[in-house]
């Protein structure tokens, strides 16, 4: 099976693109290699993380294109000339449009911090989704590793993972627990189930062989 090579797009941190990283060094990304990582502003973290694994890191600044669709172009043509094969969010903040899914069908993965389609859309991102799912007052939450379509949060669920939510939890420690639960574990391995040609989409869902 040929190597896949993986590009992570990142706004921040970079606690999955570490995760990503983690599993790649353990052999658990199914021949996957992370040879890019592109941040939506500079300086960020993640970037470092890159560099102290020899990756290449670029920054795209949204900031310096017009428009959504010139920054969508410069993202698929950055992508594209890198040969990636798989495109994974990991906390990437910034609005692309249909130019990256059109040149990247079934092959954008993101993870969110919770079990679609609770606490999933617009607005919904970061410490958002954890507040409004204690105050709904659920006894689980989670997170979904889902294939990236131009409808936020919508496209065909690839993973799943539930977590318990506790009685004294703050938005704070339900982050925490969902991240090194769920987020950590089920984007590697959907990843993984990528770069072994193990997943296939059909009508809206996907199928994992």
């Amino acid at each position: 099976m040929a190597e896949k090579k993986i590009g992570v797009l990142v706004s921040g941190g970079g606690t999955n693109l570490q995760a990503l990283i983690d599993a790649e060094k353990r052999g658990e990304l199914g021949g996957g290699k992370i040879t890019l990582v592109i941040a939506s502003k500079p300086r960020v973290y993640a970037l470092e993380r890159a560099a102290n694994n020899g990756i290449e890191g670029k920054v795209l600044a949204r900031k310096e294109y017009g428009s959504i669709a010139d920054y969508s172009k410069a993202l698929a043509d950055t992508l594209e000339a890198a040969g990636i094969d798989l495109v994974v969010l990991a906390g990437f903040l910034t609005i692309f449009d249909e130019q990256v899914y059109e040149r990247f069908p079934n092959r954008i993965l993101n993870v969110h911090p919770a079990l679609i389609p609770s606490f999933c859309g617009k607005g919904f991102y970061g410490l958002h989704v954890h507040e409004a799912a204690l105050q709904k007052g659920v006894k689980v939450s989670g997170a979904t590793v889902h294939i990236v379509t131009p409808e936020c949060d919508a496209g065909p669920i690839v993973l799943q993972k539930a977590v318990e939510v506790k009685e004294d939890d703050t938005p704070e420690t339900l982050q925490k627990r969902i991240m090194e639960e769920a987020e950590w574990k089920i984007l590697p391995e959907a990843v993984k189930l990528f770069c072994e040609d193990k997943m296939t989409v059909k009508d809206n869902k996907v199928y994992i062989k």
